[in-house]
C-alpha cells in the first residue's frame, strides 16, 4: 500500500545569529551558524527536498503556507513583515502571517511582540532614524515551553537570544529590519535596513497591540489531544500531544504538513525522530503509534 505521508529534508538557512541546536538534532555537520531550517517549503528561494530522491518540493506541489525551525544564539532584528497588498506591490510575494509555539528556551529568555502601551509612529521613527535602541519601545515576554503568539503582518517583533521554537507562516521571505542590535555581519558591515518600508508597514494602533497580547497562549504540551493554534486564509496550524504507547488514527488531506516536535512516532510503519517533517500527498487516514511522549504540529494550506 502506497504511504500518504512523503518525508522530507529541510532547506538550511545560515544565520549570523544562528546556533549549534538543530545541527546537533539534525546531524548536520557544519561550523556555519545554522538559525533556520524550512522543514516544509516550496518557496524558491528555499524549498525543501523529498528525502528518497532529492527533488526539490517545489517541483511537485505549490503551498501557501512554510513550516520550519529557529534556533537563536543571539537577538533576532527587530523587524516587521508585510500584509498580502503591500508585499505584492513591492515585492511580487505574499505577505508574511506567522505564528510560534516555544520549544525550548534559556533562562529569562523571551520574545519581543508589539508596541508598549502610548509608543507613537513619530517617537518611534526618531528614535530609528537617530540610530538609537528601539527594544525600550516593545513588550517583552519570556518564555517557556507550550508558548504560544501569533504574529500577523504588521506587528513588530524580534525572537530573543536562547529561544527554539517551531514557526508556521505564509509561504513568503519578506522581512523588514528596523533595527539590528548595532552589530555587524559578517563582513564587519552593519546588515541591511528596511526603514521606510518598515515604517510603512508597522501597526501603531493600541487595540491591534493588545490583542497580540491577548493572543498569547501558554502551557500547550500539559494536555493530551489535539489543540488549534492558529487560523489564517493561508495557512491553519494545530498541535497534538500523545502520551506514550498512544495509537492515533487521524485523516490528512493532501499537501497538510507534519513535523514532529519532540518524541518519537511510527507512521505507517516509517519512524519519525524529532524535527523530522512530512508532507501529505493523498487524502487518508494514517496511523500514528507513539513510542515516548510525543508532539506533532500539522499545518494545512489554501485550499487551490
Amino acid at each position: 500500500m502506497m504511504k500518504l505521508l512523503l518525508k522530507l529534508e529541510p532547506a538550511l538557512i545560515f544565520k549570523i545569529w544562528g546556533g549549534d541546536k538543530l545541527k546537533n538534532i539534525k546531524n548536520i555537520e557544519t561550523s556555519d551558524a545554522l538559525g533556520e531550517t524550512w522543514e516544509i517549503s516550496t518557496h524558491p528561494k528555499s524549498p525543501s527536498k523529498v528525502a528518497v530522491n532529492k527533488t526539490d518540493l517545489n517541483e511537485l506541489v505549490n503551498l501557501s503556507y512554510l513550516l520550519k525551525y529557529i534556533d537563536t544564539n543571539d537577538n533576532l532584528s527587530v523587524q516587521v513583515h508585510p500584509a498580502d497588498e503591500y508585499a505584492k506591490e513591492h515585492e511580487n510575494e505574499l505577505g508574511k502571517t506567522e505564528c510560534w509555539l516555544i520549544l525550548d528556551a534559556e533562562p529569562g529568555a523571551g520574545i519581543y511582540l508589539g508596541f508598549k502601551k502610548g509608543v507613537t509612529r513619530k517617537e518611534f521613527k526618531t528614535a530609528v532614524e537617530s540610530g538609537l535602541a528601539v527594544d525600550r519601545f516593545l513588550n517583552f515576554y519570556e518564555v517557556s515551553p507550550g508558548d504560544f503568539f501569533a504574529v500577523p503582518a504588521g506587528a513588530v517583533h524580534a525572537i530573543g537570544k536562547g529561544v527554539t521554537l517551531a514557526e508556521a507562516q505564509q509561504s513568503s521571505g519578506v522581512t523588514y529590519r528596523v533595527w539590528d542590535w548595532n552589530r555587524v555581519g559578517d563582513d564587519g558591515k552593519p546588515r541591511e535596513l528596511h526603514i521606510n518600508k518598515a515604517l510603512d508597514c508597522l501597526r501603531f494602533d493600541e487595540g491591534f497591540n493588545r490583542n497580540l497580547d491577548l493572543a498569547k497562549k501558554s502551557g500547550l504540551f500539559n494536555t493530551a489531544g489535539a489543540h488549534a493554534l492558529y487560523a489564517h486564509a493561508d495557512f491553519k496550524a494545530e498541535l497534538l500531544n500523545l502520551s506514550a504507547g498512544d495509537k492515533k488514527e487521524i485523516r490528512v488531506s493532501p499537501k497538510e504538513g507534519v513535523t514532529l516536535l519532540d518524541g518519537l512516532i511510527e507512521v505507517d510503519g516509517e519512524q519519525y525522530s524529532k524535527f523530522e517533517s512530512a508532507i501529505a500527498i493523498n487524502e487518508g487516514i494514517v496511523q500514528i503509534v507513539a513510542k515516548q511522549a510525543s508532539s506533532l504540529m500539522l499545518v494545512k494550506g489554501r485550499e487551490d
